[in-house]
Order: structure tokens, then sequence, then C-alpha cells
């Protein structure tokens, strides 16, 4: 049975290098490429039939499958994605007409307050990982920015970087706050422009968990109790800036969103929206 499954994978895997050909001509990043494939593999194996002979019925069943096992309404979305992909755009099967994406839930961003950035920043005593968090504060970059991120990449007398190959396999600039640069400056002078800005032994890059570690080390210290991750020093910047009053625009490009809307949840976290409010406690 076992040898049985082992050909079925390998058949399914053939009939994909199609799909892993189409994703890297058209640019997709590795990632995207892995998460791809993996999902059409799995929904061949769990139909047991090959991709020819799939029909719109079984991606329907396969989805109500994902949704009654729990998954995420992001997960079925991506999932809806890579087999939407393969089928309509590769092999030109006319389904998906009579399936819509889920309706994904509305969370909105942890963000951290000015005093509680520098409080965390301040339990660092590592210069290494607190110029590792001030890039996520100071700049918006994600934490696989930071690690990617190389010295060449900076622009110490314009003071922005350049973010090379960000989400979605795609570059833009982001501001440099003169006050990181400064720092950074000094970091990073006997530093070649083709070695990373935060590295590890022998100028291999840092992992995203290691600072994920950082950050919840620092978190503890801080004794800052909300539920916040690396990425909240990305909500934090955006937030931040909007509260003083940057136009939303520019923090969509320096955010890299595709759509404004994706932005304007920062708009429903700022504090300076509500701050003139008095609660109707106060009156009592």
């Amino acid at each position: 049975m076992i040898i049985a499954d082992q050909n079925i994978k390998s058949k399914h895997l053939d009939s994909l290098i199609n799909l892993k050909n189409h994703l890297k001509l058209r640019n997709y990043s590795s990632k995207t490429c892995k998460a791809y494939i993996d999902i059409n593999l799995k929904f061949l194996e769990w139909t047991r039939k090959s991709p020819r002979e799939i029909s719109n019925n079984d991606l329907k069943r396969y989805l109500e499958y994902r949704r009654h096992a729990g998954v995420s309404a992001s997960t079925l979305s991506v999932t809806m994605n890579a087999l939407k992909f393969y089928y309509q755009k590769i092999l030109k099967r006319k389904f998906f007409a009579d399936i819509k994406h889920p309706k994904k839930a509305q969370i909105l961003p942890v963000v951290l307050s000015l005093e509680d950035v520098y409080k965390l920043l301040d339990r660092l005593d590592n210069q290494k990982h607190r110029l590792a968090l001030s890039l996520m504060y100071g700049s918006g970059l994600r934490v696989a920015e930071v690690v990617a991120l190389k010295v060449q990449d900076l622009d110490f007398d314009r003071k922005i970087i350049h973010v090379k190959s960000g989400k979605g396999n795609k570059d833009r600039i982001t501001i440099l706050s003169p006050k990181l640069a400064q720092e950074l400056k000094l970091f990073l002078k006997n530093k070649q422009a083709q070695e990373y800005v935060i590295s590890g032994r022998e100028n291999k890059p840092l992992t995203t968990r290691s600072i994920q570690k950082v950050f919840i080390k620092a978190l503890k210290q801080a004794e800052i109790k909300k539920q916040a991750t690396c990425h909240s020093l990305r909500h934090s910047f955006a937030t931040h800036l909007l509260e003083n009053g940057t136009d939303i625009r520019y923090i969509q490009k320096l955010l890299g969103h595709k759509k404004l809307e994706t932005t304007q949840i920062y708009t429903q976290v700022t504090n300076k929206a509500i701050q003139g409010l008095v609660s109707p406690l106060d009156l009592i």
C-alpha cells in the first residue's frame, strides 16, 4: 500500500512540473512556488485522480472538506488561488465560476505605543538585535526583509532603504531614520557592500525565527502584555506615521501594499481619531 501511494505521489509530481515551470517564468517567489505545488499535490492525493480527470465538483468538495477541517479563511483563500492558477491558467479549464472566495475575518493589527517601543528597544543589550528591531519599527520592514538586507541597500545620503525582492517579489523604497542611520554607519564600518546588515557567523544571514525569539524575549523583559509579534513593529510604524499626519498613500508605498484598502486598516487603530472623545463614564 505504501509503495502504491509513493507511486501515485511520484506520478502527481510529474504532472505538476508544468505548474512549477509556469510559476518560475512568472517570477513567483520560491515560497509561493513551494506552497502552490504542495497545495495542488495534496489535492490530487485527496481525489486520487489525475489533473485531467478533475471536475469542478471535485474542487468544490475539497474546499468544503478543508473548511470543515477548520482551516482559516486566509488559508482557504490561498488554497483556492493555487488550484485556480493551475486549472484555469495552465490547464485552461473553465472552473471556479460558481466558487467564491471565503470572506476573511477582519482582525485588527496589534499596535505598540511609543512608550512600548522605547521599553522594548531599551531591554536589548545586543546592538545587532536592537538594530534589527529598530529597522522593523523605523522603516516598516518585515522580519524576512531585515535578515535579507545588505549594506548596499542602504543609502545614507538620501536616508532611504532599497528593499529588494520583498513580499510578492517586488522592490520598493522606504525611509531610513537619521538617528538609526548614524548608528548603522558605525556598526557597518568594516563591512563590504555585499554583506548582510544583520548577520550571524561568517556573515551568514540570521533566520527569521532567531529574530522572532529576540522579540519575544524583549517583550517579556519589557513586561508588555499585548499579544504582539515582530510584525507588530511594522504595524506600529504605519500607525504612528498616520497619527503624525502622513498621507495614507505615502504609507501605502512605504509598506509596499498593492491596494490602498490594505493600508486603510490602520485608520481603525489610530489613536488620533478617538483621543479627543470623552467617555460617558467621565461625565458622571
